[in-house]
């Protein structure tokens, strides 16, 4: 190994990866190659694009590979000759198989959006805020063929405030989970790292997000609703009826107090934003967005009291996965 660092292999796609490969490239660690999914259609023309990391990794001239699969004995063999002290892997997007597992002397470790075993899976961030978890973080484990089932090597825990979103958790995430890396990096070098097993009962699956999820039931709770609100941005975004409207609901907040009206009943329209009732409880609504305009702010929700009556009602609404 080297005395200045680890090398290090990178795998990892999204901007939450390109995050942490950023902290490696600033850390003493030696950045060998960077993985990443192939590159894919996006925007209106649907042109073939790089993603995040990939970008970072052009821009410091590091090494890339793209692989379809690393179960292509192939790119395993690319992979073995880099010759990596461990291969750090942060929403890669592929499963890796067990011999990619061994290959890196110190074998393979992951960054976590979640304090495992919590949350497993695809959606640990939003699984959190629609759960209404009072704490979310960052778990580094050591990589092994089951999901999000490895031995923990440190746990960072961050606060969920009462106005996060997904977005704004995933920034905070972000920031202790670059942090957390370089610190376990640093610390296998001097192996002075002990694992911890995860107790597997307390474990629960974090189902990829889909677009229905965003559709809300006002028979439910406020507090229940505005968890779904907060949980599902930026995306899918919670969404209801207005007439022949699909406004999106962008940010919200419970208020507790009894009412008299139906479910989904418009209460209120000031410039304190819309107050709407639900099974228990009133929402209210402090950002929305009209179908084919900007999202409103809660000073420019007045503007809807033209286009929505107090005593009319959004209907919930139903869209199939």
């Amino acid at each position: 190994m080297s005395q200045k660092g680890l090398r290090v292999i990178f795998a990892g796609t999204p901007d939450f990866a390109a995050q942490h490969l950023q902290a490696l490239l600033d850390s003493k660690h030696q950045v060998v190659a960077v993985y990443s999914q192939p590159d894919r259609p996006a925007g209106r023309g649907r042109k073939l694009a790089a993603s995040p990391v990939k970008a970072l990794a052009l821009k410091h001239t590091i090494e890339i590979q793209q692989p379809l699969s690393l179960k292509d004995p192939e790119a395993q063999t690319i992979l073995a000759n880099y010759s990596a002290d461990i291969m750090v892997v942060v929403a890669y997007g592929s499963l890796l198989p067990q011999v990619v597992l061994d290959t890196p002397a110190l074998g393979c470790i992951n960054v976590h959006g979640s304090l495992l075993p919590r949350w497993r899976g695809a959606a640990p961030i939003q699984r959190a805020l629609l759960a209404g978890d009072a704490t979310s973080g960052v778990t580094i484990m050591q990589m092994e063929a089951g999901l999000d089932t490895g031995p923990m090597l440190l746990k960072s825990e961050v606060a969920i405030t009462p106005t996060d979103t997904s977005a704004s958790l995933y920034d905070k995430l972000a920031v202790v989970g670059c942090s957390s890396l370089v610190e376990v990096l640093d610390s296998l070098k001097n192996s002075a790292l002990a694992a911890q097993v995860q107790d597997n009962n307390k474990a629960n699956y974090a189902t990829k997000l889909a677009k229905a999820e965003g559709a809300i039931n006002w028979q439910q709770s406020a507090q229940q609703i505005s968890l779904q609100v907060r949980g599902l941005n930026p995306w899918p975004v919670a969404f209801s009826d207005w007439q022949d409207n699909r406004l999106r609901i962008w940010m919200a907040y419970a208020i507790e107090t009894p009412s008299n009206h139906p479910a989904g009943t418009l209460v209120a329209l000031d410039k304190t934003g819309l107050e709407v009732a639900c099974g228990t409880g009133h929402l209210k609504i402090t950002q929305l967005q009209w179908p084919g305009s900007k999202a409103l702010t809660q000073s420019e929700l007045m503007n809807l009291k033209q286009k929505m009556i107090l005593g009319e009602a959004f209907t919930s609404t139903r869209v199939e996965k």
